[in-house]
């Protein structure tokens, strides 16, 4: 059976990347090496792999990596961290959380 993860690395200047791949291990190497030179993770060497989902349907797994791709750092956090009630919070109304940095 092939499963396809949704990933989130940590780059070096503190950026979040997301991303989905059916090889994690293959995929982490090549954002580590920069292999394309012109790819978002390449000028924010080096990244760290804070989180991934393992998932069985590619379609489940591009929507979710298209729903955290539209996260706030914060809220990214707070998935990472499995801080479950700031996650919930910072779901709850973008505009009305905004001051609540």
């Amino acid at each position: 059976m092939t499963f396809y993860y949704v990933y989130i690395l940590l780059c070096a200047d503190k950026t979040y990347y997301t991303g989905m791949t059916n090889d994690l291990e293959r995929r982490l190497i090549q954002h580590k090496s920069g292999h394309k030179k012109e790819s978002y993770t390449a000028s924010r060497l080096p990244v760290k792999l804070l989180w991934y989902l393992q998932c069985e349907n590619p379609k489940e797994a591009i929507k979710i990596e298209k729903q955290i791709k539209g996260w706030s750092q914060r809220k990214k956090k707070a998935l990472i961290e499995e801080n479950w009630q700031d996650l919930i919070e910072f779901s709850k109304n973008y505009t009305q959380n905004n001051n609540r940095i």
